[in-house]
């Protein structure tokens, strides 16, 4: 057979290789295009018994929706997630991530076997976990050591310490993604401090720090499960107003995303907000005494 013949023969065959194989090239590329976002449950309590304008779950976990909603990668599902909440095991075990805005979050996750057991499975296939204010704590200490095997961090027993301060908030990291677009900036919060945190794997990673009476102390952090997820605490957000801060919402966007391996601009992600987003609801009537 002359050379030519059979160099045209090769070619011929890998050409028809490539044509069998490009639809199925193609096919992958298209199933990546239509993948499903990442399913967010953003988890609050109703009033916890706090004045107004304090401790405002639902308000807060919708402004949270609403930064979110800019980025298409995630499907945010505002759940109100009072006890008994028996639909709770079964979103825990459709979601990637989970964020709690609720009353004493660290007690309410171990207060109920099933409950706690959707969170560890959860967090064992490596979704992401975020705790905001209330949402880290436990007035008991039982509940500790099952939190901190899941958010890293955990404000709770009897010697747990917290204060308002008017401060200077300060990223206490000069290179994470969560704290990207984030200078110093003053706040007035109530902050919980003295927080206990996990040994486990390389420990946690500070990203803001407030001074309290005369300490550097870490309101903020996130963690790099040894399951390969990643959880995020915040112990501000006390008072609502504060939402009108760019760097709250920009940290709680990024902390968010960056549990759910989402990117993170160079520059912070765009939080803008309107004054119709920080309008609360309507008070509800108190009930009557001894009701």
């Amino acid at each position: 057979m002359p050379p030519n013949s059979l160099t045209q023969k090769r070619l011929t065959r890998f050409v028809t290789l490539l044509l069998l194989l490009l639809p199925g090239v193609l096919t992958a590329e298209d199933k990546s295009k239509t993948r499903k976002p990442a399913r967010l449950l953003l988890l609050w309590h109703s009033p916890d018994g706090h004045p107004r304008t304090t401790h405002e779950y639902q308000a807060g976990m919708r402004i949270i929706a609403g930064q979110l909603q800019r980025h298409h990668g995630v499907q945010a599902l505002l759940v109100h997630a009072n006890d008994p909440w028996p639909e709770g095991p079964e979103l825990l075990d459709g979601a990637a991530a989970v964020a709690l805005f609720v009353s004493e979050g660290a007690k309410w996750v171990s207060g109920n076997p099933k409950r706690l057991a959707a969170f560890q499975r959860l967090a064992s296939r490596g979704g992401g976990l975020v705790g905001l204010h209330w949402g880290i704590g436990t007035r008991p200490a039982e509940p500790i050591p099952a939190f901190l095997a899941l958010l890293g961090g955990c404000h709770g027993g009897p010697d747990r310490k917290f204060t308002v301060v008017t401060a200077r908030a300060t990223p206490a990291q000069s290179r994470h993604p969560v704290l990207n677009g984030i200078s110093p900036f003053e706040v007035k919060d109530e902050f919980y401090y003295k927080l206990k945190f996990t040994s486990v794997g390389r420990g946690v990673t500070p990203l803001l720090k407030v001074p309290i009476n005369g300490s550097a102390e870490t309101v903020s952090w996130a963690w790099q499960r040894p399951d390969g997820g990643r959880s995020f605490g915040f112990s501000g957000l006390h008072f609502h107003v504060n939402w009108n801060k760019p760097e709250y919402r920009r940290l709680i966007t990024q902390g968010i995303l960056w549990t759910l391996k989402q990117p993170i601009a160079a520059g912070g992600v765009k939080v803008p907000i309107s004054p119709a987003d920080l309008k609360l609801p309507p008070a509800r009537p108190k009930k009557p005494s001894g009701q």
